[in-house]
């Protein structure tokens, strides 16, 4: 029993304490005026433990554009606080740390109402970490581009862009034989730690060994509609050239954005034109085929290779309204007209395209 009393008392002190935080945040928030304002928890799935420095993303929209999202970090209590733009109408944010992340909040503000979100990170699911890192030349110091990266009892193989970067993700945790792999260097293997929902970062330097190159087949299990399309290939020497910026289903299914058109304005120079009697967006451009473009130009969407006309005089059907993100095999952008592949590239690719294959 007084165990008991003990416990209660620390779970009152702990709601106390909750209590006089957020009374100082409405304290701060009180200052936007007739602004509306956010207070937003993060916490676990449970929605019982608060999550301390964690990353909370968020996007305005505000007079029928969306700005650029900006990211904050949550207070030591799993906190944060701020006041909207003054002709914020919507919000869209969710929150990241480590490997795990929220599902995406669309929220409708009111100027003047305090609104309060709470933000459950999906992390008692996660089992698994994340390898990221660089494979250079041991004696040069060059990146080793095209290298095959795997750890031992995970089945899939990164392969080194023109950088040397890989990334792995959703690895098992614990100890595991990192894998590398290259024609012209000696195999490596080297034993890492893989943590629950933790990025883990390493630098190889591999070492050259010049061998007797013999036949070589390498089969892999991809997607048929992707691998018949020519998703793969464009991805590769698209990777290798910084010629555009490629989405799996795995990278939508662990962002999980309520509209695919949000995850794809998260890119450099991309932003939304939102209309504010539904919620119907346009993806616009800021850059065009002569350089920067006062206002931007809508970009040309392609939907399992057949061209989706849109108007710049007014939203025509979009995208989101034609296809949902869980329905996504791939997505493919391109942002300049001279990284446009030839199947891609017409007299309305100017402003960049967006091409995507449904599963």
């Amino acid at each position: 029993m007084n165990h008991g009393r003990v416990f209660a008392g620390t779970a009152q002190v702990a709601l106390l304490l909750a209590a006089a935080t957020f009374a100082a945040e409405a304290q701060q928030t009180d200052g936007c005026g007739d602004r509306a304002s956010l207070r937003v928890s993060v916490v676990d799935e449970s929605g019982f433990i608060s999550i301390p420095a964690a990353t909370v993303v968020l996007r305005w929209t505000e007079s029928e554009a969306a700005r650029r999202p900006v990211r904050q970090e949550s207070s030591s209590e799993g906190r944060l606080s701020l006041c909207a733009p003054r002709d914020a109408w919507r919000a869209t944010l969710w929150a990241e740390f480590g490997d795990a992340s929220s599902e995406e909040v669309v929220l409708v503000i009111e100027s003047g109402v305090a609104h309060e979100v709470e933000l459950r990170l999906r992390i008692g699911s996660v089992g698994t970490g994340r390898l990221i890192g660089r494979i250079r030349d041991a004696r040069t110091d060059d990146p080793v581009v095209a290298a095959e990266v795997s750890v031992q009892g995970h089945a899939t193989v990164a392969e080194t862009n023109r950088r040397g970067q890989f990334v792995l993700s959703a690895v098992p945790t614990g100890v595991h034989a990192l894998s590398v792999r290259h024609l012209g260097y000696a195999d490596l293997s080297h034993p890492v730690t893989v943590s629950r929902g933790i990025t883990t970062e390493v630098d190889v330097g591999v070492v050259p060994d010049p061998v007797e190159m013999e036949p070589i087949v390498a089969t892999a299990t991809r997607p048929r509609r992707l691998e018949i399309k020519g998703f793969y290939e464009r991805r590769y020497w698209g990777e290798l050239v910084a010629g555009g910026d490629f989405f799996t289903a795995d990278d939508i299914e662990r962002r999980m954005p309520v509209q695919i058109s949000h995850m794809i304005a998260d890119l450099s120079g991309i932003r939304l034109d939102c209309t504010m009697r539904r919620v119907r967006c346009r993806i616009i451009n800021t850059r065009g085929a002569s350089g920067f473009v006062p206002g931007g130009c809508v970009m040309s969407i392609y939907l399992d290779g057949m061209s989706l006309r849109t108007r710049q005089s007014g939203p025509s059907d979009t995208v989101d309204e034609l296809v949902r993100p869980g329905e996504i095999a791939g997505v493919e952008v391109y942002r300049g007209p001279a990284s446009v592949p030839a199947e891609f590239s017409g007299s309305d690719s100017g402003c960049g395209v967006i091409a995507i294959w449904t599963k």
